[in-house]
């Protein structure tokens, strides 16, 4: 069959994903519900991205297209891809078609679509379009305030902290489950408490209407309840005629509930994903909603699995392969390459710790020698503690690395100072913004910022009426300049240029609240730059808050960083990435699967998943390793502190053919051999006759 140019690059099963629905060169047609199984390495992007373009050169509205992703970075590459096709397919394959129709004006995270939604349809859902997001860590802030005023602070028995209770709240939104089962199934050690967070909560959300504020869970909370109204259902709706999900593995029940509300019949409705790599349920996400996926709609969805992985060597996807086929449930694939290698991956059994570490060291420099540069390699581990021997070692021999999970730009208390002072100016009812800048003021403590937000809320929100409170005498030479700021701000209709004026006023307060502020000051240029690509202060804010951007400040401190550096990484931030080399740490019963992380069966399919999605970040060399003596700091005080391991769960004899097996025990355990006198000096008994 000749195929258009822009499709004569795909592989059979892409291709049959791109057009479905759409073949044969006829105008588009809404098609039924179809699920892309886009195993490790298979070109998911590339061809989400195609069938974008696909549908659009036959006939799609562009503006009626919707894509959601998990990031924006992610969104924007998308996007990016589908014009680079479009332009480079559109006027030889459909001329009335424009490049530039490519801009698909519908994509984003489900956080940033639910933002924008959530504004337009404000006023037939009761909320006030200019409501603020509070971010994490405001959100635990605003809940510990309720949190202190309910008395739960001071309870007799210890009461679970502002970030657990947060957390316990989110898992119970976005699981779309009652808190009992929550506690139940994810926090059974704060079970006792249920009705008292059930109050707590309650109360935290009341406090967020009262203050025009919404958190991240509140955004897809809204936008679901508004789903379940008919009427605003189908008019949502039918502003699309297509919707397109990535890493579909990773939605929660809430994002699954607003999709089949918004196209129940699953016309025009695509996701893409691989069950295999499900490995967030922390999060709330749900590996049933792919798995259940096609049984939603009759008929059922068609599904496309794409197999060819153009990443990895052929041995490295056997034993892949290998270790996901003992899934006890998964849509069955099987990951091919022509990536030929006549090596397996290494299957290492280490003394310990040190000696796992010291292989470690020894095979990074010599992949080092052999070309492969330092940042193409990685060192991928199950939690971030996992990493701390081989930090030291790498610090001691001069080899500078960098690890996944520095700070972000709403983590950093400069930035969060200055936002606070905007999200104040956009919403003064915002009360956690408020208390944290008028405690930037010296002499100004929390009982003087709450009294100054009650004659605030008295004025009506005037930030005019600040000038007539009683500003304590240490603040007082600042007040004026203070409140001239806030009100004039508020009342400034342009954006450009506020933060520079907001900036001014900070300044002296960023130099005598903070050290090293002029590195500071490289986070807050960066803010000014990036604020100037937004054309309200509104969506500066909203943006911002749902996907910052990384810190500058933490890079311009002592660094770790090289023009070469080793990567380290939990393995859940390494997905999505891949490298030349890869070495997993302590794949050992204990570490993976987690010790806490056995409890049920779901949770030990995950864990396997988990070890899936390491192996798979591999393109050539990938190293399991397993020390043979662990070393736990909680162990009984006879002893030496180390324990016996064995091999993970997931790496049964029956698939030990797949790797390659070798010890390494040159930096093991070697017990200290006396050479002289077993006793020289008797310290001991000295000691005793120093009471005699």
């Amino acid at each position: 069959m000749d195929y258009p140019a822009y499709l004569r690059n795909l592989n059979v099963a892409q291709r049959k994903a791109v057009e479905h629905g759409v073949s044969d060169g006829r105008d588009v047609e809404v098609s039924g519900p179809l699920l892309i199984i886009a195993g490790a390495g298979t070109g998911k992007t590339n061809t989400l991205a195609h069938r974008v373009v696909h549908l659009i050169l036959n006939g799609a509205a562009p503006e009626r297209i919707l894509l959601l992703t998990f990031t924006r970075r992610a969104a924007t590459e998308m996007t990016r891809r589908a014009q680079r096709i479009l332009a480079a397919a559109g006027p030889a394959q459909r001329p009335s078609v424009k490049a530039a129709s490519g801009g698909i004006s519908w994509s984003g995270t489900f956080h940033a679509i639910a933002n924008r939604l959530l504004r337009e349809h404000a006023h037939s859902i009761g909320l006030d379009p200019s409501f603020t997001v509070l971010d994490r860590g405001d959100a635990a802030d605003r809940l510990n305030f309720v949190r202190n005023e309910l008395g739960l602070a001071k309870t007799e028995a210890r009461f679970p902290r502002k970030d657990t209770c947060l957390a316990i709240y989110s898992h119970t939104v976005n699981a779309r489950s009652p808190l009992s089962e929550t506690l139940e199934s994810a926090f059974p050690w704060c079970a006792a408490w249920e009705a008292e967070l059930k109050s707590l909560f309650r109360a935290y959300v009341e406090a967020k209407q009262q203050e025009n504020v919404l958190d991240y869970d509140d955004l897809l909370l809204y936008w679901a309840l508004m789903m379940e109204d008919p009427a605003l259902a189908q008019f949502v709706s039918d502003h699309f005629d297509h919707i397109l999900v990535d890493e579909y593995q990773d939605t929660n029940a809430l994002q699954a509930r607003i999709l089949l509300r918004m196209k129940p019949d699953g016309r025009g409705l695509t996701v893409v994903g691989d069950d295999a790599q499900s490995i967030y349920s922390f999060r709330a996400a749900t590996v049933r909603n792919i798995l259940d996926f096609p049984n939603h709609f009759a008929p059922p969805a068609e599904v496309v699995t794409l197999e060819q992985n153009y990443r990895s060597t052929e041995p490295i996807l056997d034993a892949c392969n290998a270790v996901i086929g003992q899934a006890a449930e998964g849509f069955r694939k099987q990951l091919v390459s022509d990536k030929l290698s006549g090596e397996r991956p290494q299957l290492v059994v280490a003394a310990d710790e040190r000696a796992q570490v010291e292989y470690v060291v020894e095979r990074v420099l010599e992949h080092r020698e052999a070309g492969i540069d330092l940042k193409r390699q990685a060192v991928l581990f199950r939690t971030s503690h996992h990493s701390d021997q081989l930090e030291l070692e790498l610090a001691r021999r001069g080899i500078p690395f960098v690890k996944y999970g520095g700070l972000r730009f709403l983590e950093t208390v400069h930035v969060r100072d200055l936002l606070c002072v905007l999200r104040w100016i956009e919403n003064p009812r915002d009360a956690i913004a408020a208390f944290r800048v008028l405690q930037l003021l010296p002499g100004l403590g929390p009982a003087m910022a709450r009294a100054a937000l009650i004659h605030l809320t008295r004025a009506g929100w005037d930030f005019a009426s600040l000038n007539y409170f009683p500003a304590p005498g240490a603040a007082a030479p600042h007040w004026p300049e203070f409140c001239g700021l806030l009100s004039g701000l508020r009342k400034e209709t342009a954006w450009e240029g506020q933060i520079a004026l907001v900036r001014q006023w900070y300044q002296p307060h960023l130099e005598r609240l903070h050290d090293n502020f002029a590195a500071r000051s490289g986070d807050l240029d960066q803010l000014e730059q990036i604020a100037a690509t937004y054309p309200t202060r509104g969506s500066f804010l909203s943006e911002l808050t749902l996907d910052p951007p990384e810190a500058t400040g933490a890079e311009a401190m002592p660094p770790h960083l090289d023009e070469d550096y080793l990567i380290l990484s939990t393995i859940h931030s390494a997905k999505g990435q891949e490298w030349s080399a890869v070495f997993v740490l302590n794949v050992i019963d204990g570490c993976i699967p987690s010790d806490m992380a056995v409890r049920t069966r779901e949770q030990v399919e995950e864990e396997r998943r988990l070890l899936y999605v390491a192996m798979t970040r591999a393109r050539q060399h990938l190293h399991l390793i397993q020390p043979m003596r662990l070393f736990r700091s909680h162990q009984h005080r006879h002893g030496d502190g180390y324990v016996l391991t064995m091999r993970s769960r997931f790496i049964p004899d029956s698939i030990l053919d797949t790797f390659e097996r070798r010890a390494h025990a040159d930096a093991g355990y070697q017990p200290v051999q006396a050479t002289g006198p077993r006793i020289r000096v008797d310290l001991a008994a000295r000691m005793r006759e120093m009471w005699e």
